[in-house]
């Protein structure tokens, strides 16, 4: 079991002890991402992520960083989500003091030097370059964009170039000291540690971070009345890449666990109704999978597919009878199938330190609310077919359909019509 402590800073520190491994990962988790952004500071979040590694007072380069961790064995690496910046370092046990003061130094004494910033800028245009380049990944980005037409979810997370070119040191010293906050943080701590012994170095390692308890909130998703249903960019590659997605529900939402046994149903593994049907059957795709995302106040369900541009119309339909499926029949093998998954997916994450230290933290800092392993296990075995077919209903609308494309695709093609239900 996970245990908690509340530092008087307001740090939250919070561990798993696994005695039966050799391991100790730190996760530091920042309640900040691209959402929290303005317009014109788009891609900050993930621009300060990139700086942190590049020096501090105490290890100027960032080949100091990278070799104190490395020259012990450890790994370290960090990433920015919507709602989250983590830190994470997985070392040995034996260097665990050496692994927390390396991540402590990071987020309080980053030097931030001006000549690091503009260097680090071209990299991250190149990173967004790249992205842009990958019609699998540009398409997520168009999808995004329809999701959540006008709100900062609808943006790329690393930015614009235009936003990125920008940012300067200033920008980033305030955005640090309104975000990077001790009560706007948690530590997550798994491995071979008892709690005691892990808060005991937190508190002493982090004595000197302190600054005002509440950082600026978030901007709310509500949903307009009109929207974008489809988007399309033209490119001559050989693939149509689609996204296929409708809203789905919140980190909050009790029936989260629920639309997980469906995303398994719909479109996870080699088993799933998807890939069954429009890859095994139809033969219309090498890459098809569906997935959910939560967020703190919205959600979505999404399927991806690369298809030849002329089974493009066969293969949506396909995607969407599956959707529409959902609504209709789950049979009781198909369900214990499911949940079997959804379970031993489960459980085999929870072998991993940084894993186990991941799922607790990210629970910590996105809902206050973390659920023991064998919770969701319990809620995962409640869960009935009646109530899977009940959410299907509600949120398989044809109104909420979005579609998303790259590829040999006229930007006229009249394709909202596809975007309804087989009855």
């Amino acid at each position: 079991m996970h245990k908690k402590t509340t530092l008087a800073n307001g740090l939250r520190v919070i561990t798993q002890t696994m005695p039966d491994t050799q391991a100790v990962s730190i996760i530091f988790l920042i309640g900040v991402g691209s959402r929290y952004e303005r317009d014109g500071e788009a891609g900050i979040s993930h621009f300060i992520e990139h700086l942190l590694f590049k020096g501090t007072d105490k290890r100027p380069s960032a080949r100091e960083i990278s070799e104190a961790i490395e020259g012990v064995g450890g790994i370290l690496n960090a990433g920015t989500d919507r709602e989250l910046t983590i830190y994470w370092v997985k070392v040995a046990r034996t260097h665990f003091e050496k692994a927390l003061d390396v991540l402590t130094d990071m987020l309080t004494g980053s030097r931030l030097d001006a000549r690091e910033i503009d260097r680090e800028r071209q990299v991250i245009v190149e990173e967004i370059n790249m992205s842009y380049d990958d019609p699998s990944h540009r398409v997520g980005l168009l999808v995004d964009e329809i999701l959540w037409t006008g709100h900062p979810l609808g943006r790329d997370i690393a930015g614009t170039k235009q936003s990125v070119g920008a940012i300067n040191q200033q920008d980033m010293r305030r955005f640090i000291a309104g975000h990077y906050l001790p009560g706007n943080t948690v530590i997550s701590i798994a491995g071979s540690i008892e709690h005691g012994e892990a808060t005991t170095a937190v508190a002493k390692a982090c004595r000197g971070w302190t600054g005002r308890q509440k950082p600026p909130g978030y901007r709310a998703f509500r949903q307009r009345k009109t929207f974008p249903r489809v988007a399309i960019e033209n490119r001559e590659i050989e693939q149509v890449h689609l996204f296929l997605a409708l809203p789905g529900l919140s980190l909050r939402h009790p029936g989260r666990f629920a639309l997980g046994l469906l995303n398994v149903i719909l479109g996870e593994g080699m088993s799933s109704r998807l890939f069954s049907e429009i890859r095994d059957k139809l033969g219309l795709a090498y890459s098809i999978y569906s997935f959910t995302e939560h967020f703190r106040d919205c959600g979505s369900l999404a399927v991806y597919a690369g298809v030849e541009p002329s089974n493009l119309r066969v293969a949506v339909k396909a995607i969407l009878e599956q959707l529409s499926g959902l609504r209709e029949t789950i049979a009781p093998a198909e369900l214990t199938k499911a949940k079997e998954l959804s379970k031993g997916r489960l459980l085999l994450r929870m072998e991993d330190s940084r894993s186990v230290a991941g799922w607790i933290g990210a629970q910590e800092a996105l809902s206050g609310r973390v659920y023991s392993v064998e919770e969701v296990l319990a809620i995962i075995d409640a869960i009935s077919a009646a109530e899977l077919k009940e959410l299907a209903g509600e949120l398989m609308v044809a109104s909420r359909l979005r579609l998303a494309l790259v590829g040999p695709v006229a930007a006229t093609e009249p394709l909202e019509e596809l975007l309804s239900f087989v009855k």
